[in-house]
C-alpha cells in the first residue's frame, strides 16, 4: 500500500499486507520434494580400499569352461568391477587373469547391465601341483606354527587318510606378506599368489613396468625380479631365478580368519546365500594340520 498516494492524490496499487507464502514444492507423496542442504562434508575415503579407474585395460575372465576377454573398469584390494559381454549369475565363481602369474579367484558380487562386481578371494594362492602345495604348507605349519593342537576329527577314525592329491584342492588360511624394495624406496605389499616364475602383489606405491625391485620375504628370502605388468595397485613380478616354494616356511604368514562373519542381507532365510559359504569357512590352522597329516598319522 502507497500511503503518500492516498494522503495526495494518485494512482493507487493495492497490496496486501501480507504476502502470501510461497511453498517450496513439497508434495504430500513424495519424499524428495524438498532439497536438504548437507552440513557436513565427507571428511575421509571409507572405502575399504581406493579403487584404480582403467577405462582401456583389457583383461580375461574365466567362467566354467569358457574365457571371455573384458574390460576392467576399476580396481582396489578387494575386488574389481569389469564390463562384460558374457551373462554370468549372481555368486558365480570365475577366475580373473590380469596377465603373467596374475590370476585371482573372484565371486560375482553384483550386476547392473554390462557391469560385473567382482570380490576376490582372501588367502594367498600357491600356484604348483598339489603334492608340492602339501608339502610348502607342511613345512609352514611344523616351522611357523608349531604349537598348533589338531582338530578332532569329524570323520571315521578308521577311515584311510587324505591323499595329497586331494588335500592341495583345500583352502588354507593364510596370508604373505613382504617387502618391496624399489626406486630407492621400500613398500609393504600383499603376495596374492606366488609360484616358482613369479608373483602377483598388492602395493600401495606406484611402480614401473620394466623396473627391477627386490622383494622381500621376511630376513631369508630375497628375489630379484622385473615388473611384468601393473594394474592400479596391482603388479606381476617375473623372477630372475626360479623360486623354491619350500622357502616359504622361512616366511611367518598371517592366518586369515577361520569364519566369516555374514552381512545381514546374507543370513539364513535372505533370499541368496553367499557365494563363499565353503571358501569363506575356511579351515583353522588346527584343521589345516590335521587334514595335511591324515587321521592315521596324528
Amino acid at each position: 500500500m502507497n500511503i503518500r498516494a492516498r494522503i495526495f492524490g494518485g494512482k493507487v496499487e493495492e497490496a496486501p499486507l501480507v504476502q502470501a507464502k510461497k511453498p517450496k514444492g513439497a508434495k504430500a507423496d513424495t519424499l524428495n520434494s524438498i532439497a536438504v542442504a548437507r552440513e557436513e562434508t565427507r571428511r575421509a575415503d571409507t572405502r575399504e580400499g581406493d579403487r584404480h579407474r582403467l577405462p582401456d585395460e583389457q583383461v580375461r575372465v574365466t567362467h566354467g569352461d569358457d574365457t571371455h576377454d573384458v574390460q576392467l573398469v576399476n580396481l582396489s584390494g578387494g575386488g574389481a568391477m569389469i564390463r562384460a559381454r558374457f551373462e554370468p549369475m549372481l555368486w558365480d565363481r570365475v577366475e580373473l587373469h590380469l596377465g603373467e602369474n596374475g590370476t585371482i579367484e573372484c565371486a560375482v558380487r553384483w550386476l547392473k547391465g554390462d557391469r560385473v562386481g567382482l570380490e576376490f578371494a582372501h588367502e594367498t594362492r600357491l600356484d604348483c601341483p598339489a603334492g608340492e602345495r602339501t608339502k610348502v604348507l607342511r613345512a609352514v605349519i611344523a616351522k611357523s606354527f608349531p604349537d598348533v593342537e589338531l582338530e578332532t576329527p569329524q570323520a571315521d577314525a578308521d577311515a584311510p587318510p587324505v591323499a595329497d592329491e586331494n588335500r592341495g584342492d583345500k583352502r588354507h588360511p593364510l596370508i604373505w606378506s613382504g617387502v618391496l624394495h624399489h626406486d630407492f624406496q621400500s613398500s609393504t605389499c600383499r603376495l596374492r599368489n606366488i609360484s616358482a616364475t613369479g608373483a602377483m602383489i598388492e602395493c600401495g606405491s606406484p611402480l614401473r613396468v620394466g623396473t627391477e625391485p627386490m622383494l622381500a620375504l621376511g630376513q631369508e628370502i630375497q628375489l630379484s625380479a622385473t615388473v611384468a605388468w601393473v594394474a592400479g595397485d596391482t603388479a606381476g613380478l617375473r623372477f630372475t631365478k626360479a623360486f623354491d616354494l619350500t622357502l616359504l616356511a622361512s616366511a611367518r604368514p598371517e592366518v586369515a580368519a577361520a569364519r566369516w562373519d555374514r552381512p545381514s542381507y546374507l543370513q539364513p532365510g535372505a533370499a541368496a546365500d553367499s557365494p563363499w559359504d565353503e571358501q569363506w569357512d575356511r579351515m583353522s590352522l588346527g584343521e589345516l594340520r590335521q587334514s595335511l597329516e591324515g587321521f592315521m598319522k596324528r
